[in-house]
């Protein structure tokens, strides 16, 4: 009897994983009744047959005949006006394609009458050129404040020189973006409106400065409602991307679950030497260096171990792009962090401080990392005010009014 039990629940559950991922698949907008498209996972040259697994998941097979074609687009190309011929032993795994051609009904297979093909390489310079594009452009920052009589965003703006408050106004013609809650992906992110902004929020503008240092034209805003812990590390498992940490400042215990598209990185000690001593003024972060004098970058720039230079995006001088905040010289110490070299979970070991940016999730002890600092007792020496007389410093005074901005990651 309890054997039968066993069996019909294992049967039930199989039944409803199997009708989740059907429903999945048959909602999946990368999937037509006339193509799919998705990224190449395997190839099999025998069989002439591709799987390649949509933005939503979905595995779809792709086959092809001697008589389908093939051609290769530039990303960010709309149509096939400057595509050129290219053949199925050119598509590598890591390749986007659209394959052309009558889906089956299930929508797990497709026939392709031909494919075309944007490939990793090209995708990965295109995606570059954008990051560069919004480091050299863009601004990013914690909201401290909303006017939605005149629809302007303030946000506080961390940099190397100190905090600013900066004024963004939206316009009409402003493309305004949204994290999606349950989604760590840039890409992911759903088109939003003023109203859905809430203090606290972090964002990221794309846009020009105007005439007033102080005041920034947007073109693009993404903005999402993160959480930013800092936690010491008590348990790592490589195997399910699981890290256990004690937060630090309610020593709360606290699990961080790492995913495929949560970025990890270490802040290297030696740059924390050289930079010692910034923000850390007596009035708070970015009130100067210890003795009363504005902190300044070591000469040249100064390296890290990483290879990361502690300069502005594209190397701007003072109130430029990447500056470190506009009128002001100095350097954005968040994009110095988006500079350092990524690690993976492995690389996190037991008793290393770490800082680490989430979605708000249903479960406040169980966090989705969307970024991760390792070694960043450093970091957060760094961002602490200094305690005044008799006053027990704690370790994560530098996180609730930095203005460090770890959630909001560049496409």
């Amino acid at each position: 009897m309890m054997r039968a039990l066993v069996f019909s629940a294992v049967t039930l559950i199989t039944l409803s994983v199997a009708t989740s991922v059907a429903l999945a698949q048959a909602t999946d907008p990368s999937i037509a009744a006339k193509h799919a498209i998705g990224e190449v996972k395997s190839i099999d040259a025998t069989t002439k047959q591709l799987t390649i697994m949509t933005d939503a998941g979905s595995v779809v097979s792709v086959s092809v005949t001697d008589k389908t074609t093939y051609k290769k687009l530039a990303p960010g190309e709309k149509t096939l006006t400057n595509a050129t011929d290219t053949t199925f032993a050119e598509i590598a795994e890591g390749d986007r394609i659209m394959a052309r051609g009558t889906v089956t009904e299930d929508r797990k297979s497709v026939p392709a009458t031909q494919v075309i093909v944007m490939t990793k390489g090209d995708l990965a310079k295109k995606q570059e050129a954008e990051r560069l594009e919004w480091r050299r452009r863009g601004i990013l920052g914690v909201i401290t404040a909303l006017k939605p009589e005149t629809h302007e965003i303030t946000i506080s703006n961390r940099t190397m020189a100190g905090t600013q408050s900066v004024v963004i106004p939206v316009g009409e013609k402003t493309e305004m973006k949204r994290y999606a809650p349950d989604s760590i992906k840039f890409g992911d992110a759903k088109p939003s409106t003023f109203a859905e902004l809430k203090v606290g929020d972090q964002l990221r503008a794309l846009g020009d400065r105007s005439e007033d240092p102080l005041r920034f034209n947007p073109q693009k805003v993404v903005t999402g409602s993160f959480r930013t812990v800092g936690g010491v590390v008590t348990a790592v498992d490589p195997a399910t991307g699981e890290i256990k940490i004690n937060e630090l400042e309610k020593k709360t215990p606290l699990t961080i679950v790492i995913k495929q598209d949560a970025v990890l990185r270490r802040f290297p000690s030696e740059m924390g030497a050289m930079m010692g001593g910034f923000n850390r003024g007596a009035g708070g972060p970015g009130g100067g260096a210890p003795g009363g004098g504005q902190g300044q970058p070591p000469a040249g720039g100064g390296q890290g171990q990483a290879g990361a230079r502690p300069q502005g995006p594209g190397g701007g001088g003072p109130g430029g792009p990447g500056g470190g905040g506009p009128g002001r010289g100095g350097f954005n110490i968040n994009d110095m962090l988006e500079r350092l070299p990524t690690i993976s979970v492995a690389d996190v070991k037991v008793g290393d401080t770490i800082i680490v940016s989430s979605t708000q999730g249903v479960d406040p002890h169980r966090l989705t990392a969307i970024s991760l600092v390792a070694g960043a007792d450093t970091l957060l020496a760094m961002l602490a005010p200094r305690p005044q007389q008799g006053q027990t410093p704690n370790p994560a005074a530098g996180l609730g009014s930095s203005g460090i901005t770890f959630g909001i990651g560049l496409p």
